[in-house]
């Protein structure tokens, strides 16, 4: 067997290490014998300093999953209906049904969220609708008029969760910033990660800004699912390294935008992305384009059947990842990218 020379099925961040996060790390080892601060109030407080809102506003948690995990089960526990897009984030569907809830499966319209069928599918028995955005995993986003126009379309008793995991990687002002709509309107519920842009993904830590209510119904489970020590030092110095991180995503972008050019020059469908991750749907070629590129020590991931998901890595894997798309295009063999393929 191959090894994996480039793991571009993670979306991983390839980025150097925020300034402080090393040290902030190797500082917090000497207190990890002691509680600490169980309920991450030193992160909640930096948190609503730098997004404008108040402590009372804002829940820290072991990841945005986890935090959406607790959300799910203290509103939706009952059976209560949960509108998503799909394919979206995988993990939605078994986060719902172990929450207690009840997914309700939207189709994407042209990659994209389908506002349109996901405001038809709310039903008395919706109790939240989820949005991905950008959309893991075609990279899609949603802008700000759109989001405003479905909120007013959907009863006030209806939540809207907006997951941003990948938010910092779309260029301004092209993404709907949740914490600015939840400003003017309490149905809105951000849920944001430091595993992505940040890179801290091996530490798990994400938060969430929503009404008080929203986040006082939180507390309960709180306490069984607490940021660590170090996770919460590391989280606070990335935190402050905000011009970095900006930086950091933009060169992200411009090589994002140089593996699209090279994707689509080679006749791959290949949907504009503003997240670190392109989106290849290949039909019934996705199965042999994953085994293809972990023959050749590249791994690649296929999800839900609809298309294959590849992360922006560094620029000597994604050379790689593009030399391997051509050399799979080229293969008749393969009957290559039919499916995903310009015809």
């Amino acid at each position: 067997m191959t090894p994996i020379r480039h793991q571009l099925a993670l979306n991983e961040n390839f980025s150097l290490h925020l300034p402080g996060v090393q040290d902030a790390l190797r500082q917090s080892l000497e207190d990890v014998n002691l509680t600490g601060d169980p309920f991450s109030r030193g992160l909640v407080a930096a948190l609503a300093e730098h997004l404008d809102v108040t402590p009372r506003q804002v829940a820290a948690g072991p990841g945005s999953a986890a935090l959406l995990l607790q959300l799910l089960g203290a509103l939706a526990s009952d059976g209560a209906e949960v509108v998503h897009a799909w394919p979206s984030f995988d993990m939605y569907p078994p986060l719902v049904q172990a929450a207690g809830g009840t997914p309700v499966p939207v189709p994407l319209k042209d990659f994209g969220h389908d506002l349109d069928a996901m405001a038809a599918a709310v039903t008395p028995r919706t109790r939240l609708v989820l949005l991905c955005n950008p959309n893991n995993p075609t990279g899609t986003v949603l802008g700000e008029a759109e989001l405003k126009e479905f909120l007013g379309r959907l009863p006030s008793r209806v939540l809207v969760v907006v997951d941003e995991a990948y938010l910092d990687f779309a260029d301004r002002g092209t993404a709907a910033d949740a914490v600015d709509l939840f400003r003017g309107d309490p149905r809105v519920i951000a849920v944001r990660t430091f595993s992505k842009s940040y890179g801290l993904l091996g530490l798990r830590v994400g938060y969430l800004v929503a009404d008080e209510s929203v986040v006082a119904a939180l507390a309960p489970t709180s306490l069984f699912l607490r940021v660590s020590t170090p996770a919460q030092a590391a989280a606070r110095a990335a935190l402050s390294a905000q011009a970095v991180m900006r930086r950091q995503c933009a060169e992200l972008g411009r090589e994002r935008e140089r593996v699209h050019r090279a994707l689509t020059a080679l006749g791959y469908r290949v949907p504009a992305s503003a997240a670190n991750f392109h989106w290849l749907p290949l039909g019934e070629d996705n199965a042999r384009f994953v085994a293809f590129c972990a023959d050749h020590g590249v791994a690649v991931r296929e999800i839900a059947g609809a298309g294959v998901r590849v992360t922006v890595g560094t620029p000597e894997a994604n050379d790689e990842l593009i030399r391997l798309a051509g050399m799979f295009a080229s293969d008749t063999a393969s009957g290559a990218v039919r499916a995903g393929r310009r015809q």
